[in-house]
């Protein structure tokens, strides 16, 4: 989605686009990650970018998700479906949505489960730290 329509919406639920609310989705935009709230702070009020990540979740425009033992990050709700984070290094990486319909399925069959991986990533290993 892009920023003017990210920008749309948040007009659509009758609230106004301010300066930070507009550097905020701007800044989740231009990420390649999902980012903190200190990250996305910058030099604004903390408290502030807080409020502004709340309300834009609360419509829908933002998550946040755990990505191992760090703050909470925050990134546009649908840019990824679920992340891995490894134990040992801790880097991040988004996880494909077949396999997450694939882990979703078997958890479905074998227990009656059904899983949520839009809040906390996934842990293990990654393949550079089993390789050593």
């Amino acid at each position: 989605m892009s920023v003017p329509t990210l920008l749309n919406t948040v007009r659509s639920h009758g609230m106004r686009v301010s300066t930070a609310r507009r550097s905020v989705l701007e800044a989740l935009d231009a990420a390649g990650e999902p980012l903190t709230a200190e990250e996305l702070a910058g030099g604004a009020d903390l408290a502030s970018t807080y409020r502004n990540l709340e309300t834009l979740e609360s419509i829908g425009l933002v998550r946040h998700v755990h990505l191992g033992h760090g703050p909470g990050r925050y990134e546009l709700s649908g840019r990824h479906d679920g992340w891995t984070t490894c134990q040992l290094c801790g880097r991040s990486t988004p996880l494909p949505s077949p396999a997450l319909q694939a882990i979703r399925r078997a958890a479905r069959e074998a227990a009656g489960f059904e899983p949520d991986f839009t809040h906390f990533a996934l842990t293990g290993r990654c393949a550079e730290c089993r390789a050593t």
